[in-house]
């Protein structure tokens, strides 16, 4: 299908730069797991049909270890299994994204690209000796992203939950080389703020903030400083404004809010480095009272194994209720169009600036 033949499709991509593809009404009971495996997710007609009507052109999703009790390793490998499987049976939907080449691909034949990316790199090992092995191995199997760490500290680096606040550790350096060896994304989300800049400057390649706040709008750990911002801007990196509760101190943010961190954002960093990276799926969660009471218990299992971050609360969705299903990308052009913003630069926001990036990272 050709984007000329597609009403649902702008004229120009849209990529997320982290989010997912699943249907979250068809979940089976995952609300008490800390993380939820790709093999319990649900992604079937309907996920597929509205992300498509959403006009998601491509999307980051997390697979491999993050959290919890599995195996880092071989959970992870497992995982590149399953997604390759997942993919390998839907050819009409998804086309996997080794190249941005394949995200322009997935826009003009109606599909949707898949970034396979970790949001822990844990899987990478404690051993020098082996860490360029794995990342290698990674490379090869499709991986294009790799967040350092989640929101706790690992041996790599500290989460943005980690008082220490330290920088990058040895193995840490090891690991940014080795990432820039084999052209990978360095993703800096969840990472403490030395971490951040720590990476940001040791990286040969452009580094990214695949989905994050801007600190200066909402002082919460889980957003960025405007000095993290400036830094991954300068040195040609992208930036993804997400669909969280963190925009706002109280938890609950709205549609307008995304639009002002995206502002600030664009104001920081310059318009050729700000996308979008919403942190959630296209399909929306249909029984808001009953998700509400799976959420507390989960938001407290997070708090009780210390991974929960700063404003995570069990009265705070971890999304934007007016920002959400088919129409959350249509919805923010209109509110960034009421703004002033023209159509160039919200095609660089919605999925230009991440498609330029992949072009600096993944060229060969």
């Amino acid at each position: 299908m050709s984007t000329a033949t597609d009403p649902h499709r702008p004229g120009f991509p849209i990529v997320n730069a982290l989010g997912g593809l699943e249907n979250p009404n068809a979940e089976p009971e995952a609300a008490s797991q800390l993380q939820q495996t790709s093999e319990e997710l649900v992604i079937d007609a309907r996920a597929l049909a509205e992300a498509k009507a959403s006009g998601l052109t491509a999307v980051n999703i997390t697979l491999g270890y993050t959290l919890g009790e599995l195996p880092p390793y071989p959970h992870t490998l497992h995982e590149l299994d399953v997604w390759d499987e997942i993919i390998a049976a839907r050819p009409e939907h998804l086309l996997k994204v080794l190249r941005a080449q394949d995200i322009r691909r997935a826009h003009a034949e109606g599909r949707i690209g898949v970034v396979y990316g970790f949001q822990n790199a844990v899987a990478v090992g404690e051993e020098r000796a082996g860490i360029a092995e794995r990342v290698a191995l990674f490379a090869r199997r499709g991986v294009r992203v790799v967040q350092l760490t989640y929101n706790q500290a690992n041996h790599l680096g500290d989460g943005s939950m980690a008082p220490e606040n330290r920088g990058l550790t040895e193995l840490g350096h090891e690991t940014v080389a080795a990432l820039n060896e084999h052209r990978l994304m360095v993703d800096l989300s969840h990472s403490g703020e030395r971490t951040c800049l720590d990476a940001a400057r040791t990286s040969v390649s452009p580094v990214s903030i695949n989905h994050t706040g801007c600190r200066a709008l909402a002082d919460l750990p889980r957003n960025k400083t405007d000095e993290e911002l400036r830094l991954v801007a300068e040195r040609g990196g992208f930036v993804g404004i997400y669909f969280m509760p963190f925009l706002t101190l109280s938890g609950h943010a709205s549609a307008a809010d995304v639009v002002d961190h995206i502002v600030h954002a664009v104001d920081v960093c310059g318009e050729d480095a700000v996308g979008i990276g919403t942190d959630g799926p296209v399909t929306a969660v249909d029984d808001l009272d009953a998700y509400r009471a799976r959420l507390a218990a989960h938001v407290a299992e997070r708090a009780r194994a210390g991974v929960g971050a700063a404003g995570e609360r069990s009265d705070t969705l971890p999304f934007v209720e007016d920002l959400r299903g088919v129409d959350q990308f249509r919805t923010l052009i209109r509110l960034l169009e009421q703004r002033g913003y023209r159509e160039e630069r919200i095609a660089k926001i919605m999925g230009g600036n991440f498609l330029a990036y992949a072009d600096r990272v993944w060229a060969p």
